[in-house]
């Protein structure tokens, strides 16, 4: 199914990612594809929490128009970050999409009851991977209107 393209305009993605391998695959889905985004990673939830804030080291980020989000991460799980950005009354309205190798039903409801916008399990298969992220990007960059970055 081919997408209507109404924007092609690069968007900004924070990848919070601890598995060096996913990266790699997130980030070739990225470099291959259509639209030139910029994917900034992050690798636990304590970076990623600071990194959205701008705090230490990130004082200069940009504030990124979607998140995808691991589950499973140190120093503070994927859970706890998607409920601290879902509370923040600054962050709540960038798209959250959990990105994670889980499948279980507790944690679909429970991130869905974060107020995820999106679950997706990754799949095990690096083709099947590749085209998982590409279908996530392609919805966000082609379809999906996103809120404007009101403070950077």
């Amino acid at each position: 199914m081919t997408l209507p393209t109404a924007r092609v305009t690069p968007i900004e993605v924070l990848l919070v990612e601890d598995d060096p391998g996913d990266v790699l695959m997130t980030r070739e889905a990225f470099e291959e594809h259509k639209v030139n985004n910029r994917l900034t990673v992050v690798s636990d939830g304590a970076e990623a929490l600071a990194y959205l804030r701008r705090e230490g080291e990130y004082t200069d980020a940009v504030r990124p128009d979607l998140i995808l989000l691991d589950l499973n991460l140190p120093r503070r799980d994927g859970r706890e970050v998607l409920a601290d950005i879902k509370a923040d009354e600054d962050l709540r309205r960038i798209p959250v999409v959990v990105l994670t190798t889980s499948a279980a039903d507790e944690d679909i409801l429970r991130s869905y009851s974060l107020h995820a916008n999106a679950y997706v399990t990754k799949p095990v298969d690096f083709e099947q991977f590749i085209s998982v992220v590409r279908q996530i990007d392609d919805f966000f960059v082609s379809v999906v209107r996103l809120p404007p970055r009101l403070n950077g």
